[in-house]
């Protein structure tokens, strides 16, 4: 009798020890679930993206800059220059003669003025000046060059700065103020006098030309 009830007993023990080496079969299997595989994606895609866009920004071309040089007498042509290069982006150098013309000197009245004399005696229009030479002028494509109208040409204080200067490859585009004088042939003179750049035609400003002028002669330049 206690022969048939250990037997009866090692029975019982053995499908319960099978029971639980089922169950813990089961509960090793949970782990093959997807779920870690799908957060473990490579993120090449965007990085080949995000590498793609900057190797585009890398790749875009600086626009050119564009400088406005100008010689103003009495104020006209000054203000002119800043509207222009407020409309187009531009910076600005003034051409500064190194003994300044007064009132006096600009009297074109007087045949014993100064600008009178000069322009009576072509040696005495080489007028030195402060400066003629542009920080960075190489970084320039575009470059206006203002003045007002002496006698239907460019006032000759413009000319040191224009045979001081290399204009190869840039755009040259010239301007002038007067009171009732046209452009003449100041542009094309100067740009004999360069030899050097690819000179447009000019444009002539009245002396009270106005902000909304200028803007609208430099937006239709397309620059």
């Amino acid at each position: 009798m206690k022969k048939l009830t250990a037997l009866f007993l090692s029975a019982v023990l053995a499908l319960s020890l099978a029971a639980c080496g089922s169950s813990a079969g089961t509960a090793s299997s949970a782990p093959a679930s997807s779920a870690p595989a799908a957060a473990e994606q490579p993120t090449a895609e965007p990085a080949e993206s995000a590498a793609s866009s900057e190797s585009e920004a890398e790749a875009a071309p600086e626009a050119g800059k564009a400088l406005v040089v100008y010689y103003s007498a009495s104020g006209h042509t000054k203000r002119v220059a800043e509207d222009i290069a407020a409309a187009a982006g531009a910076d600005l150098f003034e051409i500064v003669p190194t003994e300044v013309y007064t009132d006096a000197d600009l009297d074109w009245t007087n045949s014993g003025s100064r600008v009178s004399r000069e322009h009576d005696d072509e040696s005495l229009r080489n007028v030195p000046l402060t400066a003629t030479e542009v920080s960075d002028w190489d970084s320039y494509d575009t470059v206006f060059i203002g003045y007002p109208i002496w006698w239907g040409i460019a006032a000759w204080p413009v000319d040191g700065f224009v045979k001081a200067n290399d204009f190869t490859g840039k755009t040259v585009i010239p301007f002038a103020t007067s009171a009732s004088s046209g452009m003449g042939q100041s542009g094309s003179l100067l740009a004999e006098m360069a030899s050097t750049g690819n000179w447009q035609d000019g444009h002539r400003f009245s002396s009270g030309a106005s902000t909304s002028d200028v803007q609208s002669w430099v937006s239709g330049l397309g620059l």
